[in-house]
């Protein structure tokens, strides 16, 4: 039998003072809801895939995400992008280095410290991003419109929850924070 979990990690989650202390969650509702995470997840990546398709060799799955997250977070470098994605550092480095080497990113002057130089899009690395993303953003306006306006906020609050201290990653040199 499943035991209520009016505790723990989802339980806690949210943002301070928001908690809906009616709000019992049994393991089959968790497990619901990870297996629907784990389906949605292999659903976003086949999109991916299937844009990267007509992207010529040598451009996966950590090019696209790189150079996502480079768009939202300009500046971002190898330690960022590897918090970010929990990618090695070795990883996001060879990651970022690929980018550069087709013209997709660059690197910029650093702030304070030479060793940390920040990476940029560049104009075909902003159209390689825009291609693929345009049917991400399709796949994710057509799930949007099934959960329906409530649902929209609903689901944003679900999924910051989740992604926690690694939305501020990356932030500070574009919004002040």
């Amino acid at each position: 039998m499943a035991t209520p979990l009016s505790s723990g990690p989802l339980a806690s989650a949210t943002a301070p003072g928001s908690t809906d202390p009616r709000l019992i969650l049994r393991e089959e509702e968790l497990d619901s809801g990870l297996e629907l995470l784990l389906l949605a997840e292999a659903a976003l990546w086949a999109a991916v895939d299937a844009a990267l398709d007509g992207e010529g060799p040598g451009l996966g799955r950590s090019h696209w995400r790189a150079a996502f997250l480079l768009r939202r977070r300009p500046g971002i470098g190898v330690q960022d992008l590897s918090k970010l994605t929990s990618l090695s550092k070795q990883a996001a480095s060879k990651t970022l280095t690929d980018l550069q080497r087709l013209n997709l990113a660059e690197k910029l002057a650093g702030d304070l410290d030479a060793r940390r130089r920040p990476t940029a899009l560049t104009a075909e690395g902003l159209a390689f991003e825009a291609r693929v993303s345009e049917r991400l953003r399709a796949l994710l306006g057509r799930a949007y419109r099934t959960g329906g306006l409530d649902g929209v906020a609903g689901t944003r609050r679900i999924l910051a929850a989740l992604a926690g201290p690694r939305q501020g990653v990356g932030l500070s040199r574009r919004d002040g924070l």
